[in-house]
């Protein structure tokens, strides 16, 4: 999906439940969809509010709820993006939770075939919420954790942050719910991927999802505190060594990353190092996917109902889908963005345009190349692979 990339599928071979939504055949060759006949998968932000205040936000959530989507409106997106076959919402915020009406929500996507899923700090989850998370229907639910308690907290802006949202991650659990840990790399807190993981063996949590920062929002004050190559390179070796220790000893913990594709071509360089026949399956299915697919399988909504390319390209509006309906929006082929987008690779520049995996990778991520550079087709400065393994310096790497 979107910008996803399963460790323990590509590196350990082990088929994984997003799967047929990550990794179907022909994804990368449908323009408006995860796969032919279905529609992106949708980031609503149905949120601005939130009861805390993190330093790497990108939607710079804050108190309020001014201009969002009332109950009726959002029962309507949510019924214009079944109608569209979109597979997967994703309700985030702000905090969600903050929502009285999400559980609604939630049920109304449910009964209409679209597989809810919730992002959450946590922190307002209950044993009383979690049950009421499990009876609408939640499908998945996944809790930023951004290092060990202090760190957390400073990241977050809150003391106790940390605490409570272990607390609703084990009330999650205790209620029967898929839950996942969130975990977005930064120089401030990269050093505790190792405790992270740790504590996601020790508390049986089935999923951890740990995303390259974008400096976005509140974030685009964190742009030092971006991983420089060799860091982000060190960070990946610790993640695939600890998602094979986990899947030899047969624990059923999936981990991925978030957000660069460029994770995808350096397994595949080391996989094919270590075990060619393996590397030729990861490739397929990198192939399959077709790397990042912002404006095409995966969009956003925001709280006033603006739809854009993906939730970090807030300051790039589509339409609204109180104006017009998402379809219709997502189907506008006169759209200059969205048509830039899905033919991107005519419009990418400096490394990204002569990259060998740009079958792969797509052009990473334009919102990250767009806040570094000011240019949104320039290479994103988030990709960590030398000029030699994009095959521009050197002999060229053999596909």
């Amino acid at each position: 999906m979107g910008s996803t990339i399963s460790l323990t599928r590509l590196w350990c071979g082990a088929p994984t439940a997003g799967d047929l939504l990550r990794y179907p055949a022909a994804a990368g060759g449908t323009a408006a969809g995860v796969a032919p006949g279905q529609g992106p998968v949708v980031v609503w932000n149905c949120t601005r509010a939130c009861n805390l205040r993190c330093r790497h936000c990108y939607a710079e959530a804050a108190p309020g709820t001014a201009g969002e989507l009332t109950t009726a409106e959002g029962r309507r997106l949510l019924e214009d993006l079944a109608a569209y076959r979109v597979p997967v919402v994703l309700f985030s915020g702000g905090e969600p939770l903050l929502r009285p009406d999400l559980f609604l929500l939630v049920a109304h996507a449910a009964e209409r075939g679209i597989r809810p899923v919730l992002s959450t700090n946590g922190t307002l989850i209950t044993p009383a919420v979690a049950r009421k998370l499990k009876e609408s229907g939640i499908a998945y639910i996944g809790i930023s954790l951004d290092g060990r308690e202090a760190r957390h907290d400073y990241l977050r802006g809150c003391r106790g942050a940390f605490g409570q949202a272990l607390a609703g991650l084990r009330h999650c659990l205790a209620a029967g719910l898929k839950v996942g840990v969130r975990f977005t790399l930064t120089r401030e807190n990269y050093q505790d991927l190792e405790a992270i993981l740790d504590l996601i063996e020790k508390e049986n949590i089935p999923r951890a999802c740990f995303y390259h920062l974008v400096p976005r929002g509140r974030a685009s004050r964190l742009a030092r505190a971006l991983l420089a190559p060799a860091e982000t390179r060190r960070a990946l070796e610790i993640l695939l060594r600890r998602t094979e220790d986990l899947w030899r000893r047969g624990l059923a913990t999936e981990i991925l990353t978030v957000d660069n594709h460029a994770d995808g071509v350096y397994l595949y360089l080391k996989l094919r190092r270590l075990n060619p026949e393996r590397a030729a399956q990861a490739y397929a299915l990198l192939l399959r996917n077709g790397g990042n697919r912002s404006g095409n399988a995966l969009a956003a909504v925001d709280w006033e109902g603006n739809v854009h390319p993906d939730q970090f390209t807030l300051n790039h509006t589509l339409g609204n889908v109180r104006l017009r309906p998402f379809g219709q929006i997502w189907s506008d082929s006169s759209l200059p963005l969205l048509a830039a987008l899905r033919q991107r690779r005519l419009r990418l520049q400096g490394r990204c345009r002569h990259c060998r995996w740009l079958e792969v990778c797509n052009g990473n991520l334009r919102a990250r190349a767009e806040a570094l550079t000011g240019d949104f087709w320039a290479a994103d400065p988030g990709c960590y692979l030398t000029d030699e393994e994009i095959g521009l310096a050197g002999p060229p790497a053999a596909g």
